[in-house]
């Protein structure tokens, strides 16, 4: 018999914070989450991924959670946030001093706000930010259903079922330092010219 959702939710936190891999739905394709602050479990993560050390990009719901993770963000990233959050937007920002080095690049973290409903469920039920790299091995396309995952990573990861994503083109990830945007990979956002310039 299949689990109620609210009760597939709770498991999936119940692993989080035992270090496990929790594979979630998100507006675009399903991710691969650990909980951003354990160390443990960004190294399994890394070493499933086969990434080296490509620094992982994190979900975050909130300015509170936000600023644990970042200085405080200047007026032109707190413009793009306000436009485009919650939404598949990725900014990378100056990280504060006691962030996890695997995720950051740079000296700044990569963080976006899901719009997807269980994706914002998952980070609040744990109280805090999740990794949101793509649930797939190098080279494979990425997941949008519990069965692709489960192909791919096979008992390697807790599924966190969401029905089918809408796939399409991957979030736009932007750099902002100061008054300074820099769009480093195009996606599914578009920014608005007036807030580039």
């Amino acid at each position: 018999m299949p689990r109620a959702p609210a009760e597939e939710l709770a498991l999936a936190v119940v692993a989080l914070r035992r270090g496990e891999i929790v594979a979630y739905p998100t507006e675009t394709f399903y991710g691969l989450a650990v909980d951003a602050g354990d160390e443990l479990a960004l190294a399994r993560l890394r070493e499933l991924k086969g990434r080296g050390e490509k620094a992982f990009s994190v979900l975050v719901v909130g300015a509170e959670m936000l600023e644990r993770l970042c200085e405080p963000p200047s007026a032109r990233a707190r413009a793009l946030i306000e436009r485009y959050w919650p939404g598949a937007l990725t900014l990378a920002l100056p990280a504060r001093p006691n962030v996890p080095a695997a995720l950051v690049a740079d000296g700044c973290i990569a963080v976006r706000e899901s719009p997807h409903p269980l994706a914002r469920a998952l980070v609040r039920a744990l109280g805090g930010p999740i990794t949101a790299t793509s649930a797939n091995l190098p080279g494979a396309p990425p997941a949008t259903t519990p069965g692709h995952v489960k192909a791919a990573l096979g008992g390697r990861c807790v599924v966190l079922p969401g029905g089918t994503t809408p796939g399409g083109a991957p979030s736009t990830l932007a750099r902002v330092r100061g008054n300074r945007i820099e769009v480093l990979r195009e996606g599914a956002v578009i920014l608005a010219p007036e807030l580039l310039a």
